[in-house]
C-alpha cells in the first residue's frame, strides 16, 4: 500500500552514555551560555548547588514544581534576571524541564537539560503549564531545548518506584502516538522500540537498581517515546491526565502510570492495527497486557491511592468530555465515567464495544 505522511522530528542534540555529566560546560558553551541558570527541584538542590560551582552559573533556583504553576515560573523569571542569565540548564526531571521550557516560551534563553528521570518531555517542543487550577499546553519551536545530556549514572540513585512511574508514563507517549491522528510510519517504529526497551528494562532495574545496563536502557527508551510525543499530536490518555493533574493536583507520572492501561484497552479497537506491535509486546492485549506489567513492578494502580475522591469523579470525566483532544474512539463522557471508575477502583482494563 502506498504510504502518504508529513513528519517533523526535531533537531535537538543528544549527548548520550555514562560520565557525560562532565560534558555539561562544553555543551553550555556551546550555545552561547556564559551565565547559565541553574534550575532544579528543592529535592535536586544540593545537586544543583554542585554543577552550578562547578561550571561557574550565575545561580540556582531550586523551586521547580509538579505542572509548572505559572507563579512559580514568574519567580524563576525574576531570579533569571536577577542574576543576569543567559541561559538555563535544566536538571531533573519533568517539574524541571517544564520549567525550562516555561523559561524559554518567555523569553527564548537557550536550554540545555540534565536529564535525570525517564520523562521524555526534554526532546519535545510541548510546555504544559498550570494556572488558577487548569493545565494547558502550548507547542513553539523556542520551548525544544538546544540540547540534552543523557548520563545513565545519574538515575541509578533515583527510587525504584519512581523509576517505574516515571518509565510509564514515558510509554504513555509512545502508545498514543502509533495511532495519532498524524501519525507516521517513523514515528511508529521508534514507538514500539522504546516501549520495547523500557519493557526490557523495568524488570532490572526493579530487581537491580544500580544495573547501570538496564538504567542505559531505559534512558534510551524513554528518549525514544519522548521524540514521539514531540514529532505527533496526542489524544484521550494525555487530555484525561492533564485533567487529573492540573485540576486535582494528581502527582504526573503516578497518573499516567494508573491511566495508560484503561485508555489504551479504550482505544484498542479502534486503533487495533496500528497497537497491534504494542500489543505483542505485552502478550497480545494491550490494555490488560499493561495493567499485568504495571502490577508486576509494584506500580500505583489506582487513582483512588493518588488521592482522587470519588466524588471528584463526575467533575473529571465533565472536565474530559470537554473540548475534548482528537481520538481514534469517539470520546463519550458515559464511558469516559467507566473508565475512571474502573481506574479509581484498581479494576482490569476493559475495551468498549
Amino acid at each position: 500500500m502506498a504510504r502518504t505522511f508529513i513528519g517533523t522530528f526535531h533537531p535537538a542534540r543528544i549527548v548520550f552514555g555514562a560520565g557525560t555529566l562532565a560534558q555539561t560546560a562544553t555543551e553550555a558553551a556551546r550555545l552561547g551560555m556564559t551565565r547559565p541558570l541553574v534550575l532544579s527541584t528543592p529535592f535536586q538542590r544540593a545537586d544543583a548547588d554542585r554543577l552550578a560551582h562547578q561550571i561557574g552559573a550565575a545561580g540556582v533556583f531550586a523551586g521547580a514544581a509538579m505542572h509548572t504553576p505559572t507563579d512559580v515560573t514568574a519567580q524563576a523569571m525574576a531570579a533569571y534576571a536577577d542574576c543576569g542569565a543567559d541561559g538555563v540548564i535544566a536538571l531533573g526531571g519533568g517539574s524541571t524541564i517544564g520549567l525550562g521550557k516555561a523559561i524559554a516560551y518567555r523569553n527564548d534563553a537557550p536550554q540545555l537539560v540534565i536529564a535525570t528521570t525517564y520523562a521524555g518531555s526534554e526532546v519535545t517542543p510541548i510546555l504544559g503549564q498550570t494556572e488558577n487550577g487548569v493545565k494547558t499546553t502550548v507547542r513553539a519551536a523556542s520551548i525544544l531545548p538546544e540540547t540534552v545530556i543523557y548520563d545513565p549514572e545519574l538515575t541509578v540513585g533515583l527510587p525504584v518506584a519512581m523509576s517505574v512511574t516515571s518509565a510509564l508514563n514515558a510509554m504513555a507517549h509512545a502508545v498514543e502516538g502509533v495511532y495519532a491522528q498524524d501519525k507516521n510510519p517513523v514515528a511508529s517504529m521508534m514507538a514500539v522500540e522504546g516501549v520495547r526497551a523500557l519493557r526490557d528494562a523495568l524488570p532490572g532495574i526493579v530487581a537491580n537498581p544500580a544495573d547501570l545496563g538496564s538504567r542505559s536502557d531505559a534512558l534510551y527508551g524513554s528518549w525514544l517515546c519522548g521524540t514521539v510525543l514531540g514529532a505527533v499530536g496526542m489524544a484521550l490518555h494525555h487530555k484525561l491526565c492533564h485533567t487529573l493533574g492540573g485540576s486535582f493536583d494528581l502527582p504526573h507520572a503516578e497518573t499516567h502510570s494508573v491511566m495508560l492501561p484503561h485508555t489504551a484497552a479504550y482505544n484498542a479497537r479502534a486503533a487495533q492495527a496500528d497497537m497491534q506491535p504494542l500489543a505483542d509486546l505485552f502478550g497480545g492485549e494491550i490494555g490488560t497486557g499493561l495493567w499485568d506489567f504495571a502490577r508486576s513492578l509494584g506500580a500505583p494502580m489506582t487513582l483512588r491511592d493518588l488521592g482522587l475522591e470519588a466524588a471528584d469523579l463526575d467533575r473529571a470525566a465533565d472536565l474530559a468530555a470537554q473540548n475534548p483532544y482528537w481520538n481514534p474512539q469517539p470520546v463519550e463522557r458515559g464511558a469516559i465515567r467507566d473508565l475512571l471508575q474502573r481506574a479509581w477502583e484498581g479494576a482490569p482494563p476493559v475495551t468498549p464495544n
